[in-house]
């Protein structure tokens, strides 16, 4: 596979090895982007975060494995078990970081189009 740069006007650098600390699905979705592209310091941040969301999501699926879905709240109510909640927030935390990097998906050669947030990008503003 050839090393792309996913970078735009900036010279990309090295991703260095898989960080120490690291579980099994953390491990594995370094690897796959760090063998194929050549990230730069922000991009590798944010590739790190996204591999330690991916540990936590693991362990919480296994807490929520051996406890059950409802718990007894102070109040004497049933609701959702903190694992489930915090397992779907730390879901949508891993969506967000791996979109943030805006890998590209399949044969395309180039980043996905940018996508502004919901207020719009801002511009630089001249100083008169």
């Amino acid at each position: 596979m050839a090393v792309q740069s996913i970078t735009t006007g900036q010279s990309a650098v090295a991703v260095t090895p898989t960080p120490d600390g690291l579980d099994e699905s953390g491990s594995r979705l370094w690897d796959s982007v760090a063998v194929g592209f050549d990230l730069d310091v922000h991009e590798q941040l944010l590739l790190l975060q996204a591999c330690r969301t991916a540990d936590l999501l693991d362990r919480l699926a296994e807490a929520a494995a051996r406890g059950r879905l409802t718990v007894t709240n102070a109040k004497g109510e049933e609701v959702t078990n903190p694992v489930i909640t915090e397992h779907r927030q730390q879901s949508l935390v891993l969506a967000r970081l791996l979109a943030s990097l805006r890998m590209p998906s399949g044969e395309e050669d180039e980043r996905p189009q940018r996508r502004g947030g919901a207020r719009g990008s801002y511009g630089v503003r001249s100083v008169s």
